[in-house]
Parts: structure tokens; sequence; C-alpha cells
């Protein structure tokens, strides 16, 4: 069946909020409401550079890529930041993850941005194995910290 994938409208709220939920739950994360809404509010702001790519398969969300672009001290141009890429339980192993990156690689490649890259946590072989397929780890570790 074909994959569908389109940018996020406000009336993919209702079916967004159960997948995003899921991605939450799956790195045991728990947001207050309004950093949910807070960031729905940003997918939406057209002047807001947080974009979100919805992959959709008979009418039915099975995925998102939610993404920035920004500038890079290190090419000439933007860089594309692929924050959350999530693909629901029963969906995954059909390619739709492929499909979310290439999407937004092809889109990245349209708007002349340089690089695109993300990150995942290291014990998440499933998701490696897909990112290993478009490109090795460039051994970078991520530090974060709370303020």
């Amino acid at each position: 069946m074909a994959v569908e994938i389109r940018d996020a409208t406000a009336q993919d709220q209702a079916a967004w909020l159960p997948l995003w939920q899921s991605y939450l739950d799956f790195y045991k994360v728990t947001l207050a409401p309004e950093i949910t809404a807070h960031t729905w509010a940003r997918l939406m702001n057209p002047t807001s550079p947080v974009k979100a790519r919805l992959a959709f398969q008979d009418g039915q969300l099975l995925g998102c890529a939610i993404h920035m672009h920004h500038p890079s001290t290190w090419v000439m141009g933007d860089d594309c930041y692929l924050e959350d890429l999530f693909v629901a339980e029963a969906a995954r192993g059909k390619g739709i993850g492929r499909a979310l990156i290439k999407d937004l690689q092809a889109i990245a490649k349209a708007q002349g941005w340089q690089r695109l890259y993300w990150y995942t946590d290291e014990g998440n072989t499933r998701a490696r194995g897909l990112y290993d397929s478009f490109v090795k780890s460039d051994g970078h570790i991520r530090y974060r910290m709370k303020l």
C-alpha cells in the first residue's frame, strides 16, 4: 500500500496526539500537557522553524518526522535536524520510517540545506538498523544540560 507523506495541518491534531503519546511512552518520558500543546502550536505556526511531516496509509496516521532547519557554523548554509521520528508499533518494519527520512532528505535537498542529522538512543537497535542503512554514526555523543 502506498504511503502518503505531507505537512501536518490543524485537522491532524486529534490523530497526532496518540502517536505523540506513544513516542513519549517509548522513551519513558512524561511531558506536561501544556508542553505538548505548545509543541503542536509551534508545528502549526508558519513562522516557526519546527515542522512535522506525517505519514499516512489508508487514511491512518502511522508516523511522523518533526524537524527544523538552522544555520550552521560548519557549512555555508543550513542544516536540517530531525528531532523526532516515530512510527506506530504496528506499522514498524513496513518502510514508513525509511519513507519519512527519504521525504525529509528530498525536502532538504530542494531547500538547499547542506546536511540532515539526528540522534537516537544507543539501545534503540531497531531504529539504528534503519539509520545505519542511510549513513553510519559519526561517533558523536550528545550531552544535554537542563537549565
